[in-house]
């Protein structure tokens, strides 16, 4: 089955129980990396990159004994690994295990590797009531990691090609990482240099669903914040959001609307990408 066929199998409203049960395990991964690296002011040590050949995400680089190794979570199957890169790859199956399981066995590969325990650590921010409450994986898995898998493998190519094409742009785009806090994918194409607070970019990102939006969602948020009064047409096949924040939203089911997903993706995200490039910088 091609991915778009696994974004289409289930509908975007129907993947909350896969997105709290990903966006929980992913945990394990960001206090793995806080446990072992230097914290960067913008927590980036924490984010975790799509792998879309291997179909898992992973956390960034981290210290071994031997090398660099990385800790990963496939959501098809649903399993822990850990990534080698002088020893090869452990693996431990999530289902039917609770997370203080798999935080038992993610701690002693990690020792194995002379690095440090991520059980302790202690996570910066909150998570959303569905998947704070998440102690144990099911037997019976929900339905939808394997559309969400394929959510997030668009997204990541989708952001990886909108970088590439604007490559001229300076300072230029973030690398495309998930941030682990509300689980979104994103990378931010700085226009120009100084005080993250006042200097003008733009976020390109996907939220596999959220408070805002009950499905996945791709994002274009110009910032400063764009004048809703003086909007124009939206990109199709999206629409404006402007409760909160302002920009350009794409729901799943906007997307999915469209007889090519691929291509309707790409040209929503480039109309307006070039909205906010053109409204910040005239």
């Amino acid at each position: 089955m091609a991915r778009n066929q696994h974004i289409e199998a289930i509908l975007p409203a129907q993947l909350g129980a896969a997105r709290a049960l990903a966006h929980a395990a992913a945990q394990l991964l960001t206090k793995a990396a806080r446990a072992n690296l230097a914290a960067s002011p913008d927590d980036s040590h924490s984010n975790l990159s799509w792998d879309g050949d291997a179909q898992r995400f992973a956390s960034q680089p981290l210290p071994g004994a031997n090398g660099e190794v990385y800790v990963g979570l496939s959501l098809v199957p649903f399993e822990l690994s850990l990534i080698d890169s002088a020893t090869g790859t452990s693996v431990y199956p999530l289902v039917g295990h609770s997370l203080v399981e798999a935080v038992a066995w993610l701690d002693d590969v990690l020792e194995s590797v002379a690095l440090e325990p991520g059980a302790n650590v202690s996570l910066p921010y909150n998570l959303p009531d569905d998947v704070a409450t998440i102690s144990r994986i099911p037997d019976a898995l929900p339905d939808g990691l394997k559309s969400l898998a394929a959510w997030f493998d668009l997204a990541d190519r989708a952001f990886r090609k909108l970088a590439a094409d604007h490559a001229g742009l300076n300072p230029g785009a973030s690398p495309v990482r998930c941030w682990p806090h509300h689980f979104d994918i994103a990378t931010y194409v700085s226009l120009e240099a100084g005080d993250a607070e006042t200097a003008k970019g733009i976020g390109v990102g996907m939220s596999p669903g959220d408070e805002s939006y009950g499905q996945p969602y791709f994002y274009v948020n110009p910032w400063p914040h764009l004048d809703p009064a003086k909007l124009p047409d939206a990109p199709t096949p999206g629409h404006w959001h402007t409760q909160g924040f302002v920009g350009a939203i794409a729901t799943g089911d906007e997307i999915l609307s469209a007889p090519e997903t691929k291509k309707a993706l790409s040209g929503f995200l480039e109309r307006a990408f070039d909205i906010g490039h053109r409204l910040l910088m005239r």
